[in-house]
C-alpha cells in the first residue's frame, strides 16, 4: 500500500519545481491570491501574487541559471521548512531557510531566515 503525499510538502515541492524551471505562471499559481513574503532583516514585505510575479519574473530574467536546491525539509501540520542551496545568482552560492504556511492547499505565508 501506497502512501499517499502529504499535500503541504507536495505543494511546497510542486513551487520549488517551477521556481527551478523559471516556469512563472506554475510558480504563482503554488501561493494564496494575499500571500506575504518577509525577509528576515527587511521591513519590506511582498503582498500578493501580482508583486510576486513582478518581482520573480524580473529576478529569473537577471539571473536565467538561478536555482535552489532543498538540502533539509520538515514538515509539521501546515507548515513547511526548508533549508535551501541557492546557485546562480551573482556572487558565491548561499544557503537560506524558507518557512511556508500553506492555507487551503495554497501557500499563504514566506519567511525567509538567512543562513549565513
Amino acid at each position: 500500500m501506497t502512501t499517499p503525499p502529504n499535500p503541504v510538502a507536495a505543494i511546497v515541492a510542486r513551487q520549488l519545481d517551477a521556481y527551478n524551471r523559471q516556469a512563472i505562471d506554475e510558480f504563482v499559481a503554488c501561493f494564496a491570491e494575499d500571500v506575504q513574503i518577509v525577509r528576515e532583516g527587511s521591513p519590506a514585505i511582498m503582498k500578493g501574487r501580482e508583486a510576486m510575479r513582478e518581482s520573480y519574473a524580473t529576478m529569473f530574467a537577471k539571473f536565467p541559471h538561478n536555482r535552489a536546491t532543498v538540502t533539509q525539509r520538515m514538515v509539521v501540520g501546515q507548515h513547511a521548512v526548508d533549508e535551501e542551496l541557492v546557485e546562480g545568482r551573482d556572487g558565491p552560492p548561499f544557503r537560506t531557510i524558507a518557512v511556508y504556511t500553506i492555507t487551503d492547499g495554497l501557500i499563504s505565508h514566506v519567511r525567509f531566515l538567512s543562513v549565513e
